[in-house]
């Protein structure tokens, strides 16, 4: 696939938001950019919802002390996902989302794939994948568009 420099921006940003992350763990700094029409509607990080003292204030990852392998029982963490935090800023905004495309540094799992179905976005750009198959069922059966980006 050949990439615009649109979409090269737009994973360069999601990679810079994805460093706000509030998560203990280093190699988890995922971010998100919702985009229509060249536009920013929305951004997101991972990290503790408002209110919550974060893992990385806490100097410590709930997920590793459980000893729980990634990709498996996502409410056992403080963090809200990038792709869910982007998607929630919509909705306080009021912005419809509808239509759009939505960058992230890693492949979204089930959970982040569901909402962004019910959300209408119809397209889905990511840089690293992720151990989630059943989320690429769920983005292939909704007709959401899915590339793994890969600078050229």
């Amino acid at each position: 696939m050949e990439w615009s420099k649109w979409d090269k921006r737009f994973m360069e940003l999601a990679h810079t938001i994805g460093e706000w992350s509030s998560c203990y763990q280093q190699n988890r700094k995922i971010g998100a950019v919702i985009v229509r029409n060249k536009r920013i509607l929305t951004t997101g990080y991972n990290g503790a919802p408002a209110g919550i003292v974060s893992c990385l204030d806490k100097g410590e990852c709930m997920r590793r002390k459980l000893n729980i392998p990634s990709g498996t029982q996502h409410e056992l963490c403080f963090a809200i996902h990038a792709e869910q935090n982007a998607i929630i800023q919509a909705a306080k905004l009021g912005l419809s989302i509808e239509g759009a495309t939505l960058y992230c540094t890693h492949q979204p799992c089930v959970i982040c794939a569901k909402m962004i179905v019910n959300a209408g976005i119809s397209r889905v750009i990511y840089g690293e994948g992720y151990p989630d198959a059943f989320a690429l069922e769920i983005f292939k059966e909704a007709g959401v568009e899915l590339h793994k980006y890969e600078e050229e």
